[in-house]
């Protein structure tokens, strides 16, 4: 039976389709300039940027350069890469104009489709950001896609991990920037870390085109970049508390699968005291004793890291390392770190050598930096089932694209068998059938220990395959671009989704480059070639015959885009395709949400062993336990969310001061307001307005007075005059102060003072910052208790976090003037004495309370000694054995870093100033 809404849109169309009416008369505008267009020279299509910048310049906006802009870039593409816009991609392109997400198939070549909305944003002038999942992506897509901006006149740029900051700020001023999400939320960070204006790279957040935007701004919502530098050594305590998890019987905790959360029975709590007592490291009688904290907090994380994260799953070993795998596409994430000590525990686990933990200087989520932006635009294969969160969090509406060609993949309903043994059999008795009919076959798996495990059974049966997980990615360009010939079996974890595709008979270029690369003769180079792309194109004809690629999943993931997204490997641009999931009641996703109850029904039934229950209903089953689960995960988000907006107004404030103390030529000016304020504020808490002589604290005021301006006045003589009021000695203070710091100016020079005051306020607003965010962590998880007294935990993070904000601006008015009226130099100053040292390079990709995930990609900092002008610490990366005499033993030194050569002067002054 047809529901109503089913039928009114097969009558009336989808609000989807209504949407895309209206671009279509634009495409017909843009199609009608080809012939002109493509009468036009090299030189002459080159001369149309100039001629749009010329008429933007005389006050045309981008929405009247549409068309003819578009109709450029698609010309420059058909000369430069030998590829034409679709009608579809030119849709694509102008939804993304519009500050909008293009959902688009895989294949449907949505990195040619970028290239419309950048060249069209780049004519501005302020710089447009394309922004991809990956190095190898950003770097890929900037060198390919590069040729066509810069046959147009456009300057392209690429930002990767490992470019200092002049390489960075050059490929910032660039017309077109690729990049990381890290690398441009990282270097955002960084910026606002910095001392001086020219050493900034970035130029502002005016547009861009976030590639697998649901990747990007969904997946990894959850885990925010920060800035971190190590706390003190705890491995001994790490290995300690790890010894006492092994002791623990199933009956001493409790597991949650659902919430991910695990902890101790009471049970367990007894037997952990006693065992924590013997070992003298409980502090009176309870585990919960307030001097226990610590204890405590160990015990949770290494529990965690014993019953919650699996190895081969969740992280691998591999040299001495644990490294964490990506739940959503089963790549390695070299450098990335669990937070709140979670990943020193799972270290502890695995007996390998434990890092320490770090504290965050400065912090961001994604969501919060792609808001930044001013028009924001995305593109992915998969992004309906998520419209919802992009339009609360973002505003960005998701509009589905139709594919250039019709689809003809068929998308079987799912077998659900009773156990995982009967359903992997049934796997490999479908891998049979497609290997003898010369079908290809990918098979995807959640986890690499389920990659292994399928692969090996394969083995026993002596069926030839290739797999493709964390253990083996650097092969994955190769092992993908052979996955589409005939018989080939692949495979594969979720990492098969994303950047590449499976192209059927193989990818003929791939093969030339691995198989030609000691080929010198041009001619038989050329003969060779030719061969190979023979050979693929009958490969072609051999797959389309079998009926094309064949997707396989082995489960359902939590989430259906990634289960999208495996079939979307099949039935590219038209070509055929089979798709199918393979279940079983032992599935995480079924076992979680209720399978004994099915398996009790299907026993009723009589189902036999190795017999599947196929049916649509199932499939709707599946896909509301999918819901619920996508459902609290965009909760969990959004919660993330509206703790970190209370940080970030705060952040916005912090930042924006910074670049202001930076740019302000007159900071002297802020200096003397703050001394009044403190001043002002020292007798208000000593001498309370309308109090009596008697209730003042004089002699309280004098002992701060010395402390915080460095004055020692005879406030208790001034305090016995007849009739004399808070205001009068208030204004003897400030007279005897601003008079001896005016003295200072005049002294060292209004010149040198000026950046003497910069350095200090920029130096100790980032000291009290970096206190307030470690302050504010320790508040978020201290908040989340009110929750059992009734009260709202946002509200009163709210409350207290705005509370401790304006303590953070009074202790910075009280810290930089007494830092300034104590300030002393030497007669003869060395100009670069008064310049700042640069921050190492270090990152961190941390996450929320609820998943405790971190990246972080240079664990081995030190602090270093005091400021310059004695206030907070620095941060120094560790010193490296180098010869003095040998510049070659140096390698890359900081421009403000102490020469190498011992000869005391910064290193741009010294050698630096020779290279």
């Amino acid at each position: 039976m047809v529901s109503f809404s089913a039928l009114a849109s097969k009558i009336f169309g989808t609000s989807n389709e209504k949407r895309l009416k209206r671009y279509y008369d634009t495409v017909a505008s843009i199609n009608a300039m080809e012939p002109e267009i493509a009468r036009l020279t090299d030189e002459e299509l080159r001369g149309q940027t100039v001629k749009f910048r010329e008429q933007l310049a005389a006050g045309k906006n981008l929405n009247d350069l549409l068309v003819p802009a578009f109709a450029t870039i698609r010309e420059a593409a058909k000369r430069v890469l030998g590829q034409r816009h679709f009608d579809v991609q030119l849709i694509g392109g102008m939804v993304q104009h519009e500050g909008k997400i293009s959902e688009m198939r895989t294949g449907e070549g949505k990195t040619l489709v970028s290239t419309a909305p950048g060249y069209l944003n780049a004519l501005t002038g302020q710089g447009v950001h394309v922004v991809t999942v990956n190095d190898y992506l950003a770097s890929r897509d900037a060198e390919w896609m590069g040729r066509v901006y810069k046959f147009l006149g456009l300057t392209v740029g690429c930002i990767i991990h490992g470019l200092d900051d002049q390489q960075r700020r050059e490929a910032y001023h660039c017309d077109i920037t690729y990049g990381t999400n890290n690398e441009f939320g990282f270097d955002y960070l960084r910026d606002n870390m910095k001392f001086h204006l020219e050493d900034m790279v970035q130029r502002g957040h005016v547009f861009a085109i976030v590639d697998e935007v649901d990747s990007i701004l969904i997946d990894e919502a959850r885990t925010p970049l920060i800035i971190s530098g190590p706390l003190e050594d705890r491995s001994e305590l790490y290995l300690k508390v790890d010894d006492f998890i092994p002791l623990l019987l199933p009956e001493h905790y409790e597991v949650d699968e659902k919430q991910k959360t695990v902890s101790l029975t009471e049970d367990g709590n007894q037997l952990l005291e006693s065992q924590l007592q013997e070992a003298g490291m409980l502090e009176g009688d309870s585990l919960y004793d307030v001097e226990n904290v610590s204890v405590v907090h160990h015990i949770n994380q290494a529990l965690r890291a014993h019953k919650l994260f699996q190895k081969d799953r969740d992280y691998i070993v591999k040299d001495a390392q644990v490294i964490i795998i990506d739940e959503f596409t089963g790549r390695m994430m070299p450098g990335r770190r669990y937070s709140e000590g979670l990943h020193q525990a799972l270290e502890a686990k695995e007996r390998v050598q434990i890092q320490p933990e770090n504290q965050t200087l400065a912090s961001i989520t994604f969501q919060n930096y792609f808001r930044l932006y001013k028009k924001l635009a995305g593109m992915t294969g998969t992004a309906a089932t998520e419209a919802n969160e992009f339009d609360d969090i973002y505003k960005l509406q998701v509009l589905e694209i139709p594919t250039n060609l019709p689809v003809k993949r068929i998308d079987d309903d799912d077998e659900v068998y009773r156990t995982a043994r009967e359903k992997y059999l049934s796997i490999i008795e479908l891998v049979k059938q497609c290997r003898e009919r010369g079908q290809p076959l990918l098979v995807g798996t959640a986890s690499i220990e389920k990659s292994e495990v399928l692969s090996a059974m394969l083995k026993e049966q002596k069926v030839v395959h290739s797999v493709l997980n964390a253990r083996y990615h650097e092969q994955e360009a190769q092992i993908i671009a052979q996955a589409g010939v005939p018989g080939a079996v692949t495979i594969a974890t979720n990492m098969a989704g994303r950047g590449t595709d499976i192209q059927l008979g193989g990818n003929a270029d791939m093969r030339i480059a691995a198989e030609l690369s000691d080929v010198t003769d041009e001619a038989e180079f050329a003969r060779r070639a030719q061969a190979i792309r023979e050979e693929v194109a009958r490969h072609k004809e051999t797959v389309l015959a079998a009926g094309g690629l064949y997707v396989v999943g082995t489960e359902r993931h939590e989430s259906r885009r990634i289960d999208n997204q495996l079939r979307g490997r099949s039935g590219r641009q038209g070509d055929p395709g089979h798709s199918r999931f393979f279940l079983s009641l032992e599935d995480d996703l079924m076992r979680i949400f209720g399978s004994e109850r099915m398996d009790t029904m299907l026993q009723r039934l009589g189902i036999q062993e190795g017999e599947a229950i196929i049916h649509p209903w199932i499939n709707k089953a599946l896909e509301k336990a999918q819901q619920k689960v996508e459902a609290r995960n965009f909760d969990i988000r959004k919660n993330v969310l509206k703790y970190d907006d209370v940080m970030n107004d705060q952040r916005k404030v912090i930042f924006e001061q910074r670049i202001e103390i930076m740019r302000g030529q007159e900071i002297s000016d802020t200096v003397d307001d703050m001394r009044h304020q403190v001043i002002h504020d020292l007798v208000a808490e000593h001498i309370p307005e309308r109090a009596y002589a008697e209730q003042w604290d004089v002699t309280g005021l004098h002992e701060r007075v010395i402390e915080v301006l460095a004055y020692d006045l005879p406030i208790e003589d001034w305090a016995k005059e007849e009739g004399i009021a808070d205001e009068e000695i208030r204004e003897r203070i400030a007279t005897h102060v601003n008079g001896g710091y005016e003295a200072k100016r005049e002294r060292y020079t209004p010149d040198i003072m000026q950046q003497i005051e910069k350095a200090v306020l920029l130096q100790t607003l980032d000291h009290l910052w970096r206190e307030h965010l470690v302050t504010l962590d320790h508040l978020r998880q201290a908040v989340s208790l009110r929750g059992y007294a009734q009260r709202d935990p946002l509200n009163e993070y709210k409350t207290e976090a705005f509370t401790l904000f304006e303590s953070v601006l009074a202790r910075l008015r009280e810290a930089v003037t007494a830092q300034l009226m104590r300030v002393e130099l030497a007669q003869d100053v060395p100009p670069e004495f008064l310049e700042h040292d640069e921050l190492p390079m270090m990152e961190a990709h941390h996450a929320n309370p609820f998943t405790g995930e971190d990246e972080m990609n240079e664990p081995a900092l030190a602090f270093a000694g005091g400021a310059q002008w004695g206030g907070p610490s620095r941060m120094a990366a560790e010193p490296v054995a180098l010869n003095p005499n040998n510049p070659a033993t140096w390698g890359k030194v900081q421009r403000n870093a102490p020469c190498p050569c011992g000869s005391g002067r910064k290193y741009k002054h010294c050698h630096g100033a020779q290279a």
